[in-house]
């Protein structure tokens, strides 16, 4: 039922009988089936687009538009990358890593190869550079409602604006994000990164965490061989969605050949 969209006040529902239970959801389990599949023949006739990849292409349209270069970068790097952002073999984050070998992995994060092309566009000597990515990351989580082992991270960064302006910019990001997802009850919240340090977290009305900024001059930058104050952004798509259409698990907006934006692909 809750792979149909039972919703939680639905799960919540209380019977004195099993026999009451039976005749609430049985036809519950008819309906939504038929919404289930009315949804899939939408998709297919007219729509032609799960929500995942429309809100990929909005949040990269808006972020273009407000003068943002989109790069793309490989999903596997090496373990120099990783050791970069302080993700050693002592590190928390480190076993979540799925490693291909002893010198590569899956990237958990977009952030090493950010680093690595903002690095190399700062040489240019024009700033600020404003830099963003939208692209699969791996990682060792627990299956959880909100976890995936391969989700879909958007990463944006700026680079060499004024440090009295960081916060400020922050929110300013934060707001255009939320805009771009169509995600309106959100707040923001101090919060103190394994990797980062202090940033601002966007926290939706249900307290689940819907993305963690940071900021910058920071300790690992002298490791890329920049000297810059910036801004970051880091949110997971999948979860945005999840949030967004009051949804109860992440895995339904997932890539996924049981799902397909949101509908169960196992029709009956």
């Amino acid at each position: 039922m809750t792979e149909l969209g039972l919703s939680q006040d639905q799960l919540d529902m209380t019977f004195e009988t099993a026999q009451e239970r039976e005749g609430v959801y049985k036809p519950l389990e008819k309906q939504l089936s038929r919404e289930n599949k009315a949804h899939l023949l939408d998709l297919m006739e007219q729509i032609h687009q799960p929500k995942l990849c429309a809100l990929q292409e909005a949040i990269a349209k808006g972020l273009r538009d407000r003068g943002f270069t989109q790069v793309t970068t490989p999903s596997i790097i090496s373990k120099t990358f990783l050791e970069r952002m302080s993700i050693d073999s002592s590190h928390p984050l480190n076993e979540q890593v799925f490693w291909l070998s002893n010198k590569t992995c899956l990237r958990p994060m977009l952030a090493p190869n950010l680093y690595e092309v903002s690095r190399q566009l700062l040489k240019l000597g024009k700033t600020p550079v404003r830099v963003f990515e939208i692209g699969s990351c791996f990682r060792k989580e627990t299956e959880g409602n909100a976890h995936l082992k391969e989700f879909t991270m958007v990463n944006l960064v700026e680079w060499g604006l004024p440090e009295e302006e960081r916060v400020s910019r922050l929110k300013e990001y934060a707001a255009l994000l939320m805009e771009l997802a169509q995600v309106e009850d959100y707040h923001l919240e101090e919060e103190d990164s394994v990797v980062y340090g202090l940033g601002l977290d966007i926290v939706g009305s249900n307290g689940l965490e819907l993305a963690s900024s940071s900021m910058g001059p920071h300790p690992l930058d002298d490791l890329w061989e920049i000297d810059s104050s910036w801004v970051g952004i880091g949110s997971g798509l999948e979860r945005l969605l999840m949030y967004r259409e009051r949804q109860q698990g992440i895995h339904r907006y997932a890539k996924s050949t049981a799902f397909l934006d949101g509908a169960r692909l196992n029709v009956k």
